[in-house]
């Protein structure tokens, strides 16, 4: 008996640990499935822009094929421009880390700092 309740203890520990552990690393297609979740979505760069004229003057970048085609957006609002730094470049590849979110059928991460990018 002792050992049933040893094994179930260490299989809750182990679960709890795993649940509470890094956010799970997905494809820019991989997004779409777990809109609402935090995770880190990787992809090549295929296009950016920055809506200068639009309020909050937001940044646009489309991983995997470029707009109005992207499979994933990273979207970094000007105020936020500053926090987050160099962007990353057309055909480079990068990382995003935060809360998955669906525009218009499309998944974005909004970043609003520079540990939610990696190059």
């Amino acid at each position: 008996m002792r050992r049933v309740q040893a094994v179930c203890a260490t299989a809750i520990t182990l679960l709890l640990w795993a649940s509470t552990g890094q956010a799970q690393t997905l494809t820019a297609a991989q997004a779409k499935s777990h809109i609402g979740e935090s995770a880190t979505v990787c992809g090549k760069v295929a296009g950016g822009r920055t809506a200068t004229s639009s309020r909050g003057e937001p940044t646009f970048i489309n991983l995997d094929a470029a707009y109005p085609n992207q499979v994933f957006t990273i979207l970094v609002w000007g105020d936020d421009r500053k926090n987050v730094g160099e962007l990353p470049q057309v055909g480079g590849r990068v990382c995003a880390t935060g809360a998955i979110q669906d525009y218009k059928g499309v998944p974005e991460i909004v970043v609003r700092s520079k540990g939610q990018l990696s190059q």
